[in-house]
């Protein structure tokens, strides 16, 4: 449906990460990826959503002169919230067992932006989801991280693993946020172009 109202953009993706990717093709969505290293540092005194905003038009800017007429480059940041502090990817297995221990039994948010850039426009959507989990044993993380290996993700872990599974409680908000993509608003952005 959405690939013939975008036919006239080269849709470009700048994210290596292979969920967001899976959701664009299951948006049934013709696109190109792009990737660029960016050295993912905030300002301090962001909180919040001002943190994902920040990253992922950061990793838009990366691009500029670059784009041509009809390209619709579409990047994306994604972190855990708790207790006023971000919780990004892991360092290590240690870091990702102290991320964990803190999630247990605890109240996060999952908060994710996402930057429309043409040549035109630079437009930002986000997205925020609470995720309650209930209290994890320290050997069911240490089994979590050893066959999952989660330190690519976000507060280390993906709610469609095994620790979602068995750990979350509730949801308030979008799954697929929480997957790394808000696809209902990507979608309800994406309609809107002409």
């Amino acid at each position: 449906m959405l690939r013939d109202k975008l036919k006239k953009y080269n849709i470009i993706l700048a994210s290596g990460s292979p969920r967001r990717q899976q959701f664009f093709k299951d948006l049934d969505l013709e696109f190109e990826i792009r990737v660029k290293d960016i050295e993912e540092i905030y300002p301090e005194s962001l909180q919040g959503v001002e943190i994902t905003n920040y990253l992922a038009q950061l990793k838009a800017s990366a691009f500029d002169g670059e784009l041509q007429e009809n390209d619709l480059l579409i990047t994306s940041d994604t972190i855990v919230w708790l207790n006023n502090k971000a919780l990004g990817k892991p360092k290590d297995y240690d870091d990702a067992f102290v991320i964990l221990k803190s999630l247990s039994n605890a109240t996060h948010e999952v908060v994710t932006s996402v930057c429309f850039k043409t040549i035109a426009i630079t437009e930002t959507i986000f997205d925020v989801t609470k995720v309650t989990f209930n209290k994890f044993s320290d050997e069911a993380i240490h089994y979590y991280l050893d066959h999952y290996k989660p330190f690519d993700k976000a507060g280390a872990y993906g709610i469609q693993e095994w620790i979602g599974l068995i750990g979350i409680t509730r949801i308030d908000g979008s799954y697929t946020n929480v997957v790394g993509l808000p696809t209902e608003k990507v979608y309800q952005y994406l309609s809107k172009l002409s």
